[in-house]
């Protein structure tokens, strides 16, 4: 179940850091730190920009990374380029407020430790995240590897195998939460973080939501599908963690300063 280290990417210096960050901090790519979804977003780089309906239809529930892969099979026989998915990720924009919150947090990161938790892929996150310059800011990128062969196609690959039955079959995100918490403190010296901050949308945003704690706070984007469905689970009592929606990355900065003024 632990996920091969070739498919995460590191920012070694904050991991070397001698003082240790109180708070962990994880978001999701697609609608949360960008404003749209990046695999939607490549399909611009098609001559029709769009995919044929065979190839649309051909999604299985829970098997999306299968199907993206077909995607990209699809996309190299079109003849689009590298440059062209490329291009089409640095222009993707960001979900609203959220290069405000990067700006809070990049004057705080003796606070917090970032990480990326998604189920996009290496090659659109590591594009967009170095093309708005905050790639620096992340002390972990945990995603499907994906990279283009010597025949010029984006090869994608599945993240992980595990047994929530919950999730998508090629990632858990709360296997991934629980096993980087557990890690992290063998390597703070047994020294946990103080709280955990959950960023996301999507809902498999909502399997790791339900493994933290009541002082750590799950923030779905206002209207979206994590929202919605830990609505639910607030109401039925079975969700430890606080609950704050956002609509522009300015309102997590909010919550964040209040963090802070309690210290």
């Amino acid at each position: 179940m632990t996920a091969p280290s070739q498919h995460t990417h590191a920012a070694p210096q904050q991991h070397q850091q001698q003082h240790q960050q109180r708070f962990l901090m994880l978001f999701d790519f697609d609608e949360t730190i960008i404003n749209e979804s990046s695999d939607d977003a490549v399909l611009r780089a098609l001559p029709g920009q769009r995919l044929p309906e065979g190839l649309r239809n051909s999604y299985r529930e829970g098997h999306y990374n299968e199907h993206m892969q077909k995607v990209l099979v699809y996309m190299a026989e079109q003849g689009v380029s590298e440059s062209s998915i490329h291009s089409a990720v640095e222009k993707i924009p960001a979900a609203p407020g959220l290069l405000h919150l990067f700006e809070y947090l990049r004057g705080h990161l003796r606070e917090f430790e970032l990480a990326v938790v998604s189920d996009a892929n290496t090659y659109f996150i590591e594009t967009w995240l170095e093309s708005a310059g905050v790639r620096h800011l992340f002390a972990k990128i945990f995603t499907n590897p994906a990279s283009f062969d010597a025949t010029g196609r984006l090869v994608l690959l599945p993240f992980h195998s595990h047994a929530c039955s919950r999730c998508p079959d090629n990632m858990c995100k709360q296997v991934i939460l629980r096993e980087y918490l557990a890690g992290r403190q063998r390597e703070r010296g047994g020294a946990p973080f103080q709280r955990v901050f959950y960023i996301g949308d999507g809902a498999n945003d909502v399997c790791p939501s339900l493994a933290l704690g009541p002082l750590d706070t799950a923030f779905p984007r206002r209207g979206f599908p994590m929202h919605m469905l830990l609505q639910e689970m607030s109401q039925e009592a079975r969700l430890k963690a606080n609950v704050v929606p956002w609509v522009s990355g300015e309102d997590i900065v909010d919550s964040l300063k209040k963090v802070m003024e309690e210290r």
